[in-house]
């Protein structure tokens, strides 16, 4: 095997990344959207109750704390610094040796996330990694919007995001070894052994321990992730 794949929020971070990119967005830059806040409550009841799915809560959520269509150079120059912090306080030592393990032994590293392109690649460029698979905003022109390019990087269509990856890079053949931390993932877990590589579950949440244990996977502990709002399995 030659490529790795990391999942990011509680796999590489302590925690989620999505709500604390929207806090450090209201601080550092529209401090007054918090006025908007409460109309995040009917897109977020829509979203437990099952009428929206995560993409639609995410584009919500971008539209009432950062703004319909924002620069997008605004957004990359808020965005390094976020990721500075996220590299420099939130991730696992566990996951900074894993990378360094990967990287000596001549892995591509790879990052596939849910969390939004713009400061997901970010955080991977903090952390000396090119090659970002997550979920894409539409823009216009040099404007970032609030809808989702695509799908939304999760479950089976992160799955998909990364097999459509391989193959623009002239990977389709390669075996590649897949971490994440959540039962969600297990579409990516399957590709990864289908591929001849190997399934890596990392602060596993209950039921992928469970699913690990089972099928006999290597099982990471790096650390106690933050409870998410949004991820409970």
């Amino acid at each position: 095997m030659t490529i790795s794949i990391y999942d990011m929020d509680r796999t590489l971070t302590r925690r989620g990344t999505f709500v604390p990119w929207l806090r450090f967005w209201l601080r550092n830059q529209a401090p007054w959207r918090v006025l908007l806040l409460p109309l995040l409550l009917l897109p977020a009841l829509a979203f437990q109750f099952g009428w929206i799915d995560r993409g639609s809560l995410k584009s919500w959520a971008h539209r009432i704390v950062l703004g319909g269509a924002v620069p997008m150079a605004r957004v990359e120059a808020a965005a390094a610094v976020f990721a500075a912090r996220i590299v420099a306080e939130d991730i696992f030592p566990g996951a900074l040796a894993s990378l360094a393990a990967d990287r000596a032994r001549g892995q591509r590293l790879v990052i596939a996330t849910a969390s939004n392109a713009y400061y997901a690649v970010a955080i991977g460029a903090a952390l000396g990694i090119t090659d970002v698979i997550a979920t894409r905003s539409q823009r216009d022109g040099d404007r970032l919007l609030a809808a989702i390019d695509g799908e939304n990087c999760y479950g089976d269509a992160k799955a998909r995001m990364i097999a459509a990856w391989l193959e623009r890079n002239g990977m389709a053949d390669a075996a590649w070894r897949f971490y994440s931390d959540h039962i969600s993932d297990l579409p990516a877990f399957e590709a990864a052994l289908a591929s001849g590589g190997a399934a890596m579950a990392v602060n596993p949440s209950a039921a992928l321990r469970a699913e690990a244990k089972r099928r006999g996977w290597p099982i990471g502990d790096w650390g106690q992730p933050e409870a998410s709002l949004f991820e409970s399995a």
